[in-house]
Parts: structure tokens; sequence; C-alpha cells
């Protein structure tokens, strides 16, 4: 037996969109059971994300402070963002979010994972890659808002962030996912054996 995840549709009988924001909505389905009965289903559609586990030369990882509002929490975070474009390509939005949050650029790149963060109630998929043989970015910082105006940032040991996540102090599921993926990649084949930054991601489709 093969563990691993398969494409699967089951068929939908009705489908609503009652409410559409400024990002993501709301579909309600009415999904055909194997016994034949039909169920409601409602969750939230999502364009999709990509997060940055960003690795320096002393082992630290860049890291943010975030206010995070549905949870009420500043949260410390990896660099991610929304793919805003449908078919755009991961890496070129992980290095644009690189660049956006924390001014900096990354030479080398590698896929970590891909995950659904919550597949009960949302569709978003988030790839998450790891970025190596970090240096500042050349120009001017991009100049955020909202939420991000508040921003903190810092370098914390891997060590740390692994203490962190495991003594209940660090919640965000990117970090969490990013950080302990990272720990599994060097006790297995290593780093440079991780799927190549333009590696095919079926989950969000995209042009090379």
């Amino acid at each position: 037996m093969t563990i691993k995840d398969t494409a699967e549709e089951w068929e939908v009988r009705a489908t609503a969109t009652p409410f559409v924001g400024n990002k993501t909505s709301v579909r309600t389905d009415d999904v055909v059971m194997p016994d034949g009965s039909v169920v409601r289903r409602d969750y939230q559609v999502h364009p999709g994300s990509v997060a940055v586990v960003a690795l320096d030369g002393q082992d630290r990882v860049l890291v943010l402070r975030q206010y995070r509002h549905p949870v009420r929490q500043k949260l410390w975070e990896i660099p991610a963002g929304l793919l805003d474009i449908p078919g755009e390509n991961p890496l070129h939005a992980a290095q644009r979010e690189l660049y956006e949050e924390a001014h900096v650029k990354a030479e080398n790149w590698r896929v970590l994972t891909d995950v659904y963060t919550t597949p009960g109630g949302c569709s978003e998929a988030v790839r998450v890659f790891l970025a190596r043989d970090l240096s500042e970015a050349e120009g001017e910082r991009f100049e955020v808002e909202d939420e991000e105006a508040d921003m903190e940032l810092a370098r914390v040991p891997v060590d740390e962030l692994v203490r962190g996540v495991l003594g209940g102090d660090l919640h965000n599921d990117c970090l969490v996912v990013g950080v302990l993926s990272l720990l599994a990649a060097r006790a297995g084949d290593g780093l440079d054996a991780l799927r190549p930054a333009e590696a095919p991601w079926p989950a969000r489709p995209f042009e090379a």
C-alpha cells in the first residue's frame, strides 16, 4: 500500500457562494456521499499561499512578529503571502514576499513541503520553501501598511524555534511545519536532496 494523497472529486448536486470577500469567499456545496445521501459542506475558497524558511549562515531562521486579528494574538511567523495572481509561479511569489517583508534575497531555493492548512474547512494550499545563502536586497525597502506596519523582525536559532514549537509558545502553522520539516530533512537525506524550487505543485498548478 502506497501512502500518498490522491486527487478525487465527489459529485456536487448544488453549489452557492453566500459570501465574497476581498481575497477569499465562502462556498456551500451539496455533496453526494458514498451511500447516496447528500450532505451540505461550507468552506472557505482560498487562492493559496507561499511561505519561506529563510536560513542564514549562523543557523538562524528569519521570523517576524505580526498581529493576527482572528486569534487576537501577535504571532511569530515566517515570511508568507497570498498567491494573488491565478497561475502565478510560487517561487516568484516567495521571492517577492521575502523581499517585501524582510528586504532579503536568497541564492539557494528548495521546496521544503506542501500542505493544506485546514482541509476540513478551507481550500488553502501552502508551498513552504527553504531559502539559503541570504543577503540584503538592493534598493529601497518595500513600504508596508496595515498590520505589517507594526511588524518586528528577528533571526532566531533553529533549536530555539523548535523548543518554542514543542513548548506551546509558537503557533503559526507555516512556522511550525517549516521548522519541523527542516529538522526532518536534515535527519533524512539532507537539505540538498529536497525538491527543486520549480517542482510541480498539483494543488496550485503554475507556469514555469
